[in-house]
């Protein structure tokens, strides 16, 4: 897998002379490797007078951070849903894929640090709060019929052992050091293992998606979710037996204490100790 950016393209708290907001592109690295170090991470970051907010200007700031890294990017990820037109179309014109995600706990970490230590030493900067993400509840999809697993469960890793992840045998994955989620080394991170023979088919398919959590939902209908991009959901299991229900809960309660980490994975069998697909994850609070 190549380099993959986070990109952030919005507004500011900073008023210019003409008491207008400077915008600001923001550029990181995505963490994507359990053994990735948080602080060599690639950024950059320009601001934009309002008056030149369009794809045109942030194509050419995306060739100065490709320049200022010396590398391209395979692909771009960002949040934003409201900026999505303007930043695919500016990644388009360079050639590069551009994907709406919940997967970018780089950025947003980022973007939390200039919020709180950047913005207010600004010129012209107003305390005011962030404009959120609004997210719509997604609708869940079925799963295409040939990608069900035939069974699941709930288990969880102590937070060290995912130090060893490297040497596990395991075909699509993506992770992050668990060292930016404040999780301790005995922490339990609960996971979902899906038990399926089309396990590799079903590994690809995931990996192609951007995916951003497991949740339990038990407002009507109680469901697993896989929530995927910023508003694609997908009904990994429905439940029925109350067992099966407290379970779910029990691992809703074991994400919660361990700030939202959670694992999916996926096998062909219990018996195999290979993984066709192995993520970690985390429940994204975006700013």
């Amino acid at each position: 897998m190549g380099n993959i950016w986070e990109i952030d393209f919005y507004s500011r708290p900073i008023l210019d002379e003409n008491q207008k907001k400077i915008w600001e592109v923001l550029v990181c690295e995505s963490l994507t490797d359990i053994r990735a170090e948080p602080n060599s991470l690639f950024r950059f970051a320009k601001y934009c007078p309002s008056t030149q907010v369009n794809s045109v200007w942030l194509r050419t700031a995306l060739e100065e951070a490709i320049k200022d890294a010396n590398t391209t990017p395979v692909k771009f990820r960002f949040f934003r849903r409201q900026m999505n037109n303007m930043i695919a179309k500016a990644c388009e014109d360079l050639g590069i894929p551009a994907q709406l995600s919940r997967r970018t706990l780089a950025l947003n970490q980022w973007l939390q640090q200039r919020m709180e230590e950047v913005y207010p030493q600004e010129p012209g900067y107003q305390a005011a709060t962030n404009p959120s993400v609004r997210m719509e509840v997604p609708l869940p999809q079925r799963l295409p019929d040939a990608l069900i697993g035939q069974q699941w469960a709930f288990v969880s890793l102590e937070a060290a052992a995912f130090a060893e992840m490297p040497e596990w045998d395991i075909g699509f994955s993506e992770a992050f050091p668990l060292s930016i989620t404040g999780v301790q080394p005995e922490t339990k991170i609960p996971g979902l293992i899906v038990f399926s023979p089309r396990a590799v088919p079903l590994a690809g398919w995931m990996s192609g998606l951007e995916l951003a959590n497991i949740r339990f939902d038990n407002q009507q209908t109680p469901q697993l979710l896989l929530e995927t991009g910023v508003t694609e959901s997908w009904i990994l299991a429905n439940f029925k037996d109350p067992k099966a229900i407290a379970e779910a809960k029990n691992f809703e309660t074991a994400k919660q204490q361990a700030n939202g980490v959670h694992f999916l994975a996926v096998q062909s069998n219990p018996e195999v100790e290979a993984f066709a697909g192995f993520w970690l994850l985390q429940e994204p609070n975006l700013p």
